[in-house]
């Protein structure tokens, strides 16, 4: 199931950016933005994150145990080693006698004697899932509440801004905290529950914005010519602010893949056997109080985490230079 919300996720980010190129103001957005170079590094680091989690969904059945088993898997498909060994080490770690490793590991390994880089891959796939995900539970929300509100205003805007400012109002973690012990420990509910917590931001941007462009020449020039009031929303206002909602679904993406490491460290985001930077993180804590100390596990999850969330803000920040005209302007 989540491997085939991983592609049709893919489709979808593949088909909109299609779609984008063929109008005038992306494909000029697009040209500036590939003129940054770091914008096009950025893109390429994501890209990988990407691929990565595209191998970690595609695979088949294992005709011995009858699992699924992915690309991912299947590359780093070994014995595990005896225990813990550090990186590129040839003989284990933390044992009386050392015993020699059956391969060399380039982050070495865990308790489990598991592969550290491969739980740091195994996690790049959940990653973008409930970064994804979870936007495109949010976008389509703050949109259907965020324009009515804006645009005809008065008691659809006052019952509109009530209900987020309910939701606002209520610390972020705490309800995040109820509604996964509600929903229990899962990726599927863990979008929903970022989704439940997170649309108020995005929502006050629409709103705004459709305010500003409800009164603008091109709006009242439709509405005189017999337009509808969805037909302006929909055909007239809703392409305009679609590059300041681009620009903010970009930029709280990362901070959405943040929000599941620190639920999985306070052990209510995925579930334990799923491959996450935050379990990674969660196992790695106690590991610090060893001798010798194992620091290898924390520092590839806080890594790959640490590189995916800078190139998705760094590509934000560009978004917003190469599509805001008063940025360019400036």
């Amino acid at each position: 199931m989540l491997n085939a919300l991983f592609g049709i996720m893919l489709a979808c980010i593949g088909v909109g950016l299609f779609r984008l190129r063929r109008k005038a103001l992306w494909r000029d957005a697009f040209r500036r933005l590939y003129q940054r170079q770091s914008a096009k590094i950025s893109i390429a680091v994501i890209a990988i994150y990407i691929s990565i989690g595209a191998l970690d969904s595609v695979g088949w059945k294992d005709p011995a145990t009858g699992n699924f088993r992915s690309v991912i898997d299947r590359v780093f498909q070994r014995e595990n080693e005896r225990t813990y060994s550090a990186p590129m080490a040839v003989m284990t770690t933390g044992e009386p006698i050392p015993h020699n490793l059956a391969a060399k590991h380039i982050f070495g390994t865990d308790g489990t004697g598991e592969d550290v880089l491969y739980q740091a891959l195994k996690g790049c796939r959940t990653a973008l899932i409930i970064g994804g995900l979870t936007s495109g539970l949010v976008t389509p929300l703050a949109i259907i509440l965020g324009m009515p509100a804006g645009y005809f205003g008065k008691r659809v805007d006052d019952a509109a801004q009530f209900f987020a400012a309910v939701l606002d109002s209520i610390p972020s973690i705490l309800m995040l905290v109820a509604i996964m012990l509600v929903l229990g420990r899962g990726l599927a509910q863990l979008c929903i529950a970022l989704g439940i917590t997170t649309w108020v931001g995005l929502f006050r941007i629409v709103r705004a914005e459709t305010m500003k462009h409800r009164d603008r020449e091109y709006a009242r020039a439709a509405r005189a010519l017999g337009a509808t009031n969805f037909q302006i929303m929909t055909r007239h206002i809703l392409p305009n602010i679609t590059p300041l909602i681009v620009i903010g679904v970009t930029l709280r993406f990362s901070g959405l893949v943040l929000a599941e490491a620190v639920l999985s460290y306070l052990q209510i985001g995925v579930e334990p056997g799923t491959g996450s930077w935050g379990n990674m993180i969660d196992g790695a804590r106690l590991e610090l109080a060893r001798d010798p100390i194992v620091w290898w596990n924390l520092l590839a999850a806080t890594s790959a985490l640490f590189v995916l969330v800078l190139a998705f803000n760094i590509l934000g920040d560009a978004l917003r230079d190469a599509i805001d005209v008063r940025l360019r302007s400036s």
